[in-house]
């Protein structure tokens, strides 16, 4: 877990100014309605797939008729509230692991790295303490201890995952109220609209943090993950114990979400400089979804196998699964890291970090890149010189892996895909309609020069 040293931690002051951060208002998502129709929405999805996953099987739950529709309502509503109404216990479980987190961010080593100029602090940058590694290391020991020991067997996750889910929404929901709020009352509001259930679900604060930690960074990367990974972990031992071995679909789930963890947090100087944080506000929005959506909501496959496995799926079957796993990740790391190393070159914040697994192509030595007016470097070597977006396109099939190790007798193992098949067109079409006011003719040579 080396974590190498920045040669010159002071990033250089010819980078282009970030302009974007404070730009016009512009609504999204359908505005105030579909914001509100958001803020109900997602909960009620989540404890209705929930339901489906963990109590029937994987398969839809459906009202008899129309008039049935309010008593089917009331059923799923009692039915909820008697397998995942919050508890003590799923209060401790999950806030007791996000404030061993905040505790890590703390006291764990790590580089200190600096972001983009930012124009809401008159073009300074903000300084991170990059040391998600290390607290994802320790969290991971520290839980095989608690389950080896018998302190804290990690099957308690997966036998009280419906309180401990409804512990994270509720908990999403007073984090962006307090975040809402206390922006409000330092009248520090950044792209504000002026209506509070809009401002409140895309947020108005651009970079709270508590002391030195960025909540931005924090919580799309320090909970989310991690505690996917230790869900999927639980599924396993909880396998384990009521069968005497883990079959190769949850095998495959453990090590999917460990990849995918274990990649967010080794990275993290790269994160950086990504839009998610220099540009997205800290909202109900992104905290919802990074707290509670995340976690809960792609572990539907890890579920529905330990519910209903073992699979009994060909030899082939798995193999094919674990290879586009293991190709999608390759491409997906090693994408990541291409264009965000490229950015820390420039920014000159590149560090060398030994954090397994390195693999190679992670780095493009004298990159191609197309110069910009405006003083960006589009990067149009390595996975870049064939596709823009390389590392989405790997994230999908990975995401369709996830699927495939579990058959296709449920829907619920492709709803991570199928979400995030949405979200990335709607992230595609805001990004190049961004860029192309941005760069103007630029972008019209880069399009050109990189088409698909």
């Amino acid at each position: 877990m080396s974590e190498g040293q920045v040669t010159n931690p002071r990033p250089r002051d010819d980078v282009a100014f970030e302009d974007v951060t404070d730009s016009s208002f512009v609504y999204e998502f359908g505005g105030p309605i579909g914001a509100a129709a958001m803020i109900l929405g997602f909960p009620l999805l989540m404890a209705y797939q929930f339901l489906c996953v963990y109590d029937n099987g994987g398969h839809f739950l459906l009202p008899d008729s129309f008039s049935d529709i309010a008593a089917w309502a009331g059923r799923m509503g009692q039915r909820y509230w008697e397998i995942a109404a919050p508890s003590w216990t799923g209060a401790r479980i999950y806030l007791g692991f996000t404030f061993f987190m905040v505790g890590l961010a703390f006291v764990c080593p790590g580089p200190v790295m600096y972001g983009y100029k930012l124009p809401s602090l008159g073009g300074q940058r903000l300084a991170y303490k990059c040391n998600a590694l290390w607290s994802w290391w320790v969290a991971v020991i520290t839980a095989l201890a608690l389950h080896f020991t018998g302190l804290f067997r990690l099957t308690q996750i997966i036998d009280n995952l419906g309180p401990i889910m409804s512990v994270a929404m509720l908990w999403s929901f007073f984090l962006a109220g307090a975040v809402y709020a206390v922006t409000v009352a330092r009248n520090a509001k950044h792209r504000a609209s002026g209506n509070v259930i809009y401002d409140y679900c895309m947020g108005v604060c651009l970079n709270p943090r508590i002391g030195t930690l960025d909540m931005k960074l924090f919580t799309e990367l320090r909970v989310p993950w991690p505690m996917l990974f230790f869900i999927s972990l639980s599924c396993a031992f909880k396998q384990y114990e009521e069968l005497g071995h883990v079959a190769p679909e949850l095998v495959f789930m453990v090590l999917a979400h460990w990849l995918y963890a274990n990649a967010c947090n080794k990275g993290e100087e790269c994160v950086i400089t990504s839009w998610d944080i220099f540009y997205e506000l800290e909202s109900w929005y992104l905290l919802f979804w990074n707290l509670a959506g995340v976690p809960f909501s792609y572990c539907y496959t890890s579920i529905y196998v330990l519910k209903n496995g073992p699979m009994g799926f060909s030899v082939l079957w798995n193999i094919l699964c674990f290879t586009l796993l293991i190709v999608g990740y390759f491409f997906w790391d090693t994408g990541n890291s291409q264009r965000n190393r490229f950015r820390m070159y420039w920014n000159n914040t590149l560090i060398k970090r030994n954090a397994f697994p390195q693999l190679p192509m992670s780095f493009i030595d004298d990159a191609k890149y197309l110069q910009t007016q405006h003083g960006n470097k589009m990067l149009i070597d390595g996975w870049y010189a064939y596709v823009r977006k390389p590392h989405y396109t790997a994230d999908l099939v990975m995401s369709l892996s996830w699927g495939l190790i579990a058959g296709f007798g449920s829907f619920f193992p492709y709803f991570y895909l199928t979400f995030f098949l949405i979200v990335l067109v709607h992230r595609v079409g805001r990004d190049d309609a961004r860029c192309a006011r941005k760069y103007g003719s630029d972008w019209d040579l880069y399009m050109a020069t990189v088409p698909w």
